[in-house]
């Protein structure tokens, strides 16, 4: 069975109804990343990032997939299926698709600083206070800026091997996950969803200048169509 990999940002969640964190004057819903998103930022104001990430949980559980998510797992009756998204939300997993990769972490999950293997499902408001079994308190299981990305050396693994890649709701200007598109075999064959696309054409690369939900159709149709 031949492997698709799908490469999927902001842009893939924001259709439905899922903002993006980072607004276009940089702020991320009206805060510095380096209040909500680093190590520094968590250790200075313990209770603004709980709160940023409280009210992303509570967004999230308001949302469906979309219909790009749901056409993606139709992939899944004739190809071998592989989800990397730098998106924290569950709505890939929700649609249905089945090996699903967050280089980011889940907003969905929380995670021990004592114990950082000490993850769990979590779908409430997250306090200060919530401990996790050993005593530690609980953080968001997001890959903050400065962190390492644990499942880099999967995602890598798994480009390396694809047949066909599909890159929708990102730029992909963002490293280290940008670099994973340089992985590919030479002979793979590369699909590029973007409205606006910053990237030029060669072969063995399809530019479709469309949102999520029309170009994810458009992929999928043509290869169930193989």
């Amino acid at each position: 069975m031949q492997k698709v990999v799908v490469l999927s940002g902001a842009g893939m969640s924001a259709e439905s109804g899922l903002k993006t964190f980072r607004d276009a004057n940089g702020l991320w819903e009206g805060h510095d990343v380096m209040q909500v998103a680093t190590p520094e930022g968590w250790k200075a104001n313990q209770e603004l990032v709980l709160r940023f990430y409280n009210e992303r949980r509570k967004q999230l559980l308001e949302v469906l997939p979309n219909q790009g998510h749901l056409d993606l797992v139709k992939l899944e009756e004739a190809y071998d299926v592989h989800i990397i998204t730098q998106n924290v939300d569950d709505l890939h997993e929700r649609a249905g698709s089945s090996k699903v990769i967050h280089l980011h972490g889940e907003l969905l999950k929380v995670r021990s600083c004592k114990d950082p293997s000490q993850v769990l499902e979590w779908k409430k408001d997250l306090k200060t206070g919530d401990l996790c079994p050993q005593g530690g308190q609980l953080r968001p299981n997001i890959v903050w800026f400065g962190e390492d990305v644990p499942l880099m050396e999967d995602a890598t693994h798994i480009v390396s091997q694809a047949d066909y890649i599909i890159i929708v709701g990102t730029s992909m200007q963002v490293y280290p996950a940008a670099g994973l598109i340089t992985l590919a075999q030479p002979d793979a064959e590369i699909f590029f969803i973007d409205p606006k696309p910053a990237i030029s054409q060669k072969r063995g690369l399809t530019i479709l200048p469309e949102r999520a939900t029309t170009g994810v159709k458009k992929v999928v149709d043509t290869l169930l169509s193989k």
